[in-house]
C-alpha cells in the first residue's frame, strides 16, 4: 500500500503476467446530465483515430437529470464490434450506483474512482471497496485537479468538466495518445480554442499527475494499430446516416413529432438539408415541419405523397401504434410513403432508451384487416444510408409504405463505417402515367388495373393535363376503376392483387447475404444490429466445434432464398432481439413448410445482444 493509497495490488496476481493489449472493455459511470457523453467520445474518438477497433454503447436512462447512466467502449484488436457484458476496466463517478460498478469489475480487472467529491463520501467510497483485494484500484483528486485550472471555470460547469479528469486518468493508464486526444476535442468542439483549450487542459493536469503519482499496475493497454480501417473511416450513428441516405434520395417532405430514439434523425435531416438541398439563389427544395403529434405527421406525409412527393416520418414504437388507421390507408389507397422506426423496448412507454427489435411484427402487419407492410432491416451505417435513399424508390415502386426498422443501438450509438457509395442510379418513380401516356392508351386507364400481372397498377399524379387522369384515392371498397363497390368479387380481386405485389416485391427487395463454411452441421439466420455480435458467434462456436452457416436477412417480406437456406438443414437458430421470436414467427406463418426447422433464440433486455450469451444458448440447445 504506498502512502497515498492510489491502488491496491491483487494478492493472486504478480506484476510480470504479460500485457493485455487492445483486448478488452471499459465502462464509465456517472450521473445523467453531468455532461459525460464528451468525455466518454473524446476516449472513443481518440481510440478510433488510433486504428484500434472499438464499439461504444450508451446505457442512459430516459429521466432529464440525475439517474445513473454508463457508457461502454470495447477495444477489440480481432474486430469485434458487438457489444460485450463484462468490462474489465470500470470508471465509477457516481455514488448512487457504486456498490453495483464494484461489483461489476471482473477478478484482475481496474477500478478507478475519485478520492473526494462534493458529498463526502470519500469513506463511504472505500468502505465498498475494501472486499475487492482481486481487483487494481486507482483513485483519483478529481476537485484538486479542476481547482488547478487556470482561469478556474465557473462553478455552473465545474462538474460538466470534472469528467475530463478520467479522460486523462484512462489516456495515461491505458496509453492513449494525448495528440489523438485533443484532436478528438477539437472535432467535438467544432474549432471553438477557448472551450478545447479549458477541456484539454485539464486532460493535461490530471495525465501529468496521474504520471507524477501513480504506478501503472495493471495489465491492459492499448496500441495504436496500422491500416485497420480503410482512408476514408468514419464515426457515425445511424440516425445520422438515415437522415444523409434520405437527402440524397431526394426527400422532398418531412414531417414528424419529438420522441426518443428517432428525434436525431429529423433533425439531422433538417442539418443536412440546409446545406445540400436548395437552388443556386438559396431557395430551400424540401419542407421539414414538426406535427402536434404523430398521428398527424403520417397524414400529412401520406398527403404528400399521394400528391407525388417522396415523403417520409421518423418515429418509434409508440408512434407507430398512433400511425396504424393512417398505415393502413396508404396500404390500401396505394400511397408512397418512407416511415423510419427507431425500435426502443416496449410495451407500452416500456424503455425509451433501451434498445430492442419488438416492433418487427407490429410494423410488418399494422393496421387492421390483412395489411402487410414492406420492411427494410439496416445492420450497419452503410445500409442506413443505402436504405434511405432505396426506401422512397421501392416505396414509389411498389406504391405503398416502406418501413425502415432500425433500433437505438443502430440509430443513436457511433459506429465504425466506410465511406458511403453515392447514388449511381436514377430514382425509381415507378409506374407513373403523364398525359402523353394517358393519350397513347386512349384514356383506357384504371387506377387499380393489373396490367403487367406484377400486383403493381400504374398511378397519375395530381395536376396531370389529361381529362382522364383523376382518379378517387380510396381507402373503402373499390373495382379496378377506383370506383365504390361492395360487391365480393371486387374485394376479393383487390386483395388478390395486393398479395400479389407483396410477391412481387419479395423478390425485387434485397437478397439475404449468405455467409457459407465447409463442414457447417447447423445455421444461423438473423437482422439488424445483431449482426455485429453473431459474427463474433460464429468464432466462438467454431471454437467449440459447432459449424455454422450463416443468413442475414434485409427485408420483408422475406426473399425466397431464405427459405431455400432453411431447407439445406435440421435445423436453423432465428436470433434476434425480442422476446417472443417474431422474426422466427414470420418466416413460420410466410413457410409453413420449414417451421419445424427453426428454433429461437431470442432475448429482450434492454441491451444489445451479446456474442457470449448467443454461442451459450445454441450451445445448450445443440447439447453441448
Amino acid at each position: 500500500m504506498t502512502v497515498i493509497d492510489l491502488y491496491r495490488v491483487p494478492a493472486n496476481h504478480v506484476h510480470d503476467q504479460g500485457k493485455i493489449i487492445n483486448n478488452f472493455s471499459f465502462k464509465i459511470a456517472t450521473r445523467n446530465g453531468t455532461g459525460s457523453q464528451t468525455s466518454n467520445n473524446t476516449i472513443l474518438r481518440a481510440l478510433f483515430r488510433m486504428g484500434i477497433p472499438i464499439n461504444g454503447k450508451n446505457l442512459f436512462p430516459s429521466n432529464i437529470y440525475g439517474l445513473p447512466t454508463w457508457y461502454h467502449i470495447r477495444v477489440s484488436k480481432d474486430g469485434y464490434m458487438g457489444h460485450r457484458n463484462e468490462s474489465e476496466v470500470v470508471v465509477a463517478y457516481n455514488f448512487d450506483s457504486f456498490a453495483k460498478d464494484v461489483a461489476s469489475v471482473p477478478a484482475g480487472g481496474v477500478l478507478i474512482y475519485p478520492m473526494d467529491d462534493p458529498d463526502s463520501n470519500k469513506k463511504k467510497w472505500d468502505v465498498i471497496t475494501t472486499s475487492r483485494e482481486d481487483i487494481y484500484i486507482y483513485r483519483l483528486p478529481v476537485d484538486q485537479l479542476v481547482g488547478r485550472l487556470d482561469p478556474a471555470p465557473a462553478q455552473a460547469v465545474k462538474e460538466y468538466i470534472a469528467n475530463m479528469v478520467y479522460v486523462g486518468a484512462v489516456a495515461y493508464l491505458f496509453n492513449i495518445d494525448m495528440m489523438q486526444i485533443e484532436a478528438a476535442l477539437g472535432y467535438h468542439f467544432e474549432g471553438k480554442q477557448k472551450l478545447i483549450d479549458q477541456n484539454y487542459g485539464l486532460v493535461k493536469i490530471a495525465y501529468e499527475w496521474c504520471e507524477q503519482n501513480l504506478e501503472k499496475v495493471d495489465p491492459y493497454m492499448c496500441q495504436a494499430m496500422e491500416h485497420t480501417y480503410g482512408p476514408n473511416a468514419a464515426l457515425m450513428d445511424g440516425n445520422a446516416a438515415a437522415a444523409l441516405g434520405a437527402v440524397f434520395g431526394g426527400m422532398q417532405f418531412t414531417a414528424w413529432y419529438p420522441i426518443t430514439p428517432s428525434s436525431s434523425v429529423a433533425e439531422e435531416l433538417q442539418a443536412f438539408s440546409a446545406k445540400y438541398r436548395h437552388t443556386e439563389d438559396g431557395k430551400a427544395t424540401y419542407a421539414i415541419l414538426q406535427a402536434e403529434d404523430e398521428l398527424a405527421a403520417i397524414g400529412m406525409i401520406v398527403g404528400a405523397g399521394w400528391a407525388g412527393a417522396r415523403s417520409m416520418t421518423a418515429t418509434s414504437g409508440p408512434g407507430i401504434s398512433l400511425m396504424a388507421e393512417f398505415a393502413g390507408l396508404a396500404y390500401f389507397a396505394e400511397v408512397p410513403i418512407v416511415v423510419w422506426d427507431i425500435q426502443r423496448m416496449g410495451p407500452s412507454t416500456g424503455l425509451p432508451t433501451r434498445t430492442s427489435q419488438g416492433d418487427v411484427m407490429f410494423a410488418h402487419y399494422l393496421s387492421h384487416g390483412d395489411t402487410r407492410h414492406i420492411c427494410l432491416l439496416p445492420a450497419n451505417m452503410e445500409e442506413c444510408f443505402k436504405f434511405g435513399w432505396q426506401a422512397f424508390d421501392y416505396a414509389e415502386q411498389f406504391q405503398t409504405p416502406v418501413f425502415v426498422l432500425s433500433d437505438l443501438d443502430l440509430g443513436m450509438n457511433l459506429h465504425v463505417t466506410n465511406k458511403f457509395e453515392y447514388p449511381t442510379t436514377h430514382m425509381q418513380r415507378g409506374k407513373v402515367l403523364t398525359a402523353a401516356d394517358l393519350e397513347d392508351i386512349k384514356g383506357n386507364w384504371g387506377r387499380f388495373r393489373d396490367v403487367d400481372n406484377d400486383g403493381v397498377a400504374y398511378r397519375t399524379l395530381p395536376g396531370t393535363d389529361h381529362p382522364r387522369a383523376a382518379y378517387f384515392a380510396r381507402g373503402t371498397g373499390h373495382n379496378a376503376n377506383g370506383k365504390y363497390s361492395e360487391d365480393p368479387v371486387d374485394w376479393e380481386e383487390n386483395l388478390q392483387r395486393l398479395h400479389r405485389k407483396m410477391e412481387t416485391a419479395r423478390q425485387q427487395l434485397p437478397a439475404p447475404i449468405i455467409q457459407q463454411v465447409e463442414g457447417a452441421t447447423t445455421a444461423i439466420v438473423t437482422y439488424g444490429s445483431n449482426e455485429y455480435a453473431v459474427f463474433e458467434t460464429l468464432d466462438m462456436l467454431a471454437a467449440q466445434g459447432v459449424q455454422a452457416d450463416y443468413l442475414r436477412m434485409m427485408a420483408l417480406p422475406a426473399h425466397l432464398d431464405v427459405a431455400e437456406f432453411i431447407k439445406s438443414y435440421d435445423h436453423v437458430y432465428v436470433v434476434e432481439n425480442n422476446f417472443d421470436g417474431q422474426m422466427a414467427n414470420i418466416l413460420c406463418m410466410d413457410f409453413p413448410e420449414i417451421a419445424a426447422k427453426i428454433r429461437k433464440v431470442a432475448r429482450c433486455n434492454g441491451l444489445p445482444l451479446d456474442a457470449q450469451w448467443i454461442s451459450n444458448t445454441i450451445l445448450s440447445m445443440e447439447g453441448k
